[in-house]
């Protein structure tokens, strides 16, 4: 596998590379983490099940996306593909765990804040093909494909209200599959049927959104730059990143401040935030089980018109 790997690297990069030094790093919580490296050059890679190379396809194609706005910085993915059983992605090595202070936080959010006004290039088709008219185009939201939050599949329909699309595709979705999963979430229905009076007269701008940014999805170079890496990538409202960076510990008060600095969260922030976070606690129950469940049900009674 690892020669195919090289090979691989070398017809995508147009440069020679061998593998001299192969080693174990972390890989995030689903996938297995190596850094290959030849005398000159060192890369990342990600290794799964062989039926998982879609989730590295669209891992890729979300790294792309985000590296095009020229904002904050995203390792360059190098090349992807299934060798025997197993599926791996090559991505652009970077040297993480610089501090940086507080500076390269207020710059991190800066640079969310700036890649959060990117809004899709050309109009989408909506479901069933339909041009979005004039009066549609602020609130086209998804993403060319589906993807995956974790290793849960996120669907991504194109979908002209922001209301629908999250009551649908993510709220919607994690119950059903949480009910599968044989969870227990009485006032499930009632929350759906709310939605739409919850953000009733919000109309968020259509931004180009990380979709799982925690802690863990985001770091310092040894240079002191900020990064971002492991999208959930999707056109949605800015708030879902900025309510996700608050809900596992919580980013450095730098990081607001940077961001409020070039774009002003909306009003009702703070009410919504439960609500959006609540897809992730979902999300959980579905990956982990355990409390998730009693959280999110904690949460759902929480959410009030």
């Amino acid at each position: 596998m690892w020669e195919k790997i090289a090979a691989h690297i070398c017809e995508t990069t147009g440069e020679t590379f061998s593998i001299d030094n192969r080693r174990s790093v972390s890989g995030g919580c689903i996938n297995q983490g190596y850094s290959i490296s030849s005398s000159s050059r060192t890369y990342f890679v990600k290794i799964n099940q062989a039926s998982q190379v879609a989730m590295f396809e669209a891992e890729a194609l979300g790294l792309e996306q985000m590296g095009e706005t020229q904002t904050i910085r995203v390792p360059e993915p190098i090349c992807w593909g299934t060798e025997g059983n197993s599926a791996y992605i090559v991505l652009e090595w970077l040297d993480l765990g610089g501090r940086g202070g507080d500076r390269a936080w207020e710059e991190m959010g800066r640079k969310l804040a700036a890649m959060h006004k990117y809004t899709p290039p050309n109009p989408p088709l909506l479901r069933g093909g339909e041009e979005p008219n004039s009066t549609l185009l602020r609130g086209v939201f998804g993403w060319e494909i589906n993807n995956t939050i974790g290793s849960t599949i996120q669907i991504n329909n194109w979908t002209a209200n922001w209301a629908e699309f999250w009551a649908e595709h993510r709220i919607g979705y994690q119950l059903k599959l949480a009910r599968r999963r044989g969870g227990h979430f009485p006032q499930g229905e009632r929350l759906l049927e709310m939605i739409p009076e919850l953000l009733a007269g919000y109309e968020p701008q259509p931004s180009l959104v990380h979709g799982d940014l925690w802690g863990g999805n985001a770091g310092v170079t040894s240079a002191g730059e900020p990064v971002i890496f492991d999208p959930a990538a999707y056109f949605g409202d800015r708030e879902v990143d900025i309510a996700m960076t608050e809900l596992f510990g919580g980013f450095p008060a730098q990081f607001y401040r940077g961001y409020n600095q070039v774009w002003s969260l909306d009003s009702g922030y703070e009410e919504r935030k439960t609500l959006y976070n609540l897809y992730h606690i979902l999300n959980h129950f579905n990956l982990f089980g355990g409390s998730y469940e009693s959280q999110a049900n904690q949460m759902i009674s929480r959410i009030r018109v």
